[in-house]
């Protein structure tokens, strides 16, 4: 069984996108309005996936490393 990361960061954003980290801070800062989310609560993958339109899967791997085998 391998732990996996559900979340992601502004420097991640930053690199997956290629924009500076004032843009990933905006982002989530835009994520967590659109979700209701108070400051201290994460951005996961899956809601950053959704709002920048990119593939799940793919940045699942970039972050994690490897995409979990359904059992």
């Amino acid at each position: 069984m391998s732990i996996y990361r559900m979340c992601i960061y502004a420097k991640e954003i930053s690199f997956i996108t290629g924009r500076s980290e004032r843009y990933a801070r905006e982002v989530i800062r835009d994520i967590r309005l659109l979700h209701g989310k108070d400051k201290h609560q994460v951005i996961t993958i899956a809601e950053a996936c959704d709002y920048l339109g990119l593939p799940y899967a793919e940045v699942f791997k970039m972050i994690n490393g490897r995409i979990p085998q359904s059992s």
